[in-house]
């Protein structure tokens, strides 16, 4: 079984329903066969580099709330986050751009550290109040991650590294019609959107495992001409039986 998982570092559901999905998969029995892949998607790709400006004025600005409202808002969040062992520090987020932090990410990939570098920035910028928008603090998450800091910095200075990779990624988000994330594709076949409930994840991946192992392969057959005479069975390859 493959999961593919679409979301941004600076989505606080996307933290979230990655818990709530491990959370799910840690009681899966057959856990051992299910690939996790994570997948680009960037929220605002417009958005600017850090300003400066709090994740609180950010989001009273963009939902035209006040700040103690959006102060409220992200406080239900964090409370959510609480529940499956996260701790949101709301106060210190540095809301900015995600495109290099996604590119980081495929580099870590390349490199069989896409799991643990995605964990790395979603901690980052959500409990440590890191700038993941910043390419030394981005350098400094690989090499944590044991990767070489100065070959990531390398990857991150050349804006063209692994760009096609990220937008190959924005682009079957499109066809798939994922407008927001986090989306859960499972087989190419199955999608669950947002941060379900771990019963939910858990529901689906039992459902999809009995549903995939239970239905037979059925090739359909592009053959020509008769195979009765060209094909070896039992034994027999093509010569007549004798009589």
């Amino acid at each position: 079984m493959k999961i593919e998982v679409w979301s941004d570092f600076v989505c606080p559901f996307c933290y979230i329903g990655k818990r709530h999905l491990e959370e799910a998969l840690a009681q899966f029995p057959n856990r051992d066969q299910v690939e996790v892949e994570f997948k680009s998607f960037e929220l605002d790709p417009n958005s600017p580099k850090y300003s400066g400006e709090s994740i609180h004025e950010v989001l009273a600005g963009k939902y035209r709330m006040s700040l103690e409202q959006a102060k409220q808002a992200n406080q239900g969040v964090g409370q959510q986050a609480a529940n499956v062992g996260l701790k949101y520090d709301f106060d210190t987020m540095k809301p900015t751009n995600t495109f290099d932090a996604h590119r980081l990410a495929k580099f870590a990939k390349e490199h069989g550290k896409e799991t643990e570098v995605t964990e790395k920035l979603l901690h980052a910028y959500f409990t440590e109040g890191k700038n993941i928008g910043d390419y030394e603090t981005l350098a400094d998450i690989a090499a944590v991650a044991s990767l070489d800091r100065q070959e990531a910095l390398n990857v991150l200075q050349d804006q063209t590294s692994y760009a096609n990779d990220v937008r190959i990624d924005e682009s079957i988000a499109q066809q798939y019609g994922i407008s927001g994330v986090p989306y859960f594709v499972i087989n190419q076949k199955y999608a669950i959107s947002g941060a379900q409930p771990i019963a939910t994840f858990s529901g689906a991946l039992q459902q999809v495992w009995q549903e995939e192992s239970a239905a037979p392969v059925v090739l359909k057959d592009l053959s020509t001409e008769n195979a009765s005479d060209a094909t070896c069975t039992d034994g027999s390859c093509g010569i007549p039986e004798k009589k």
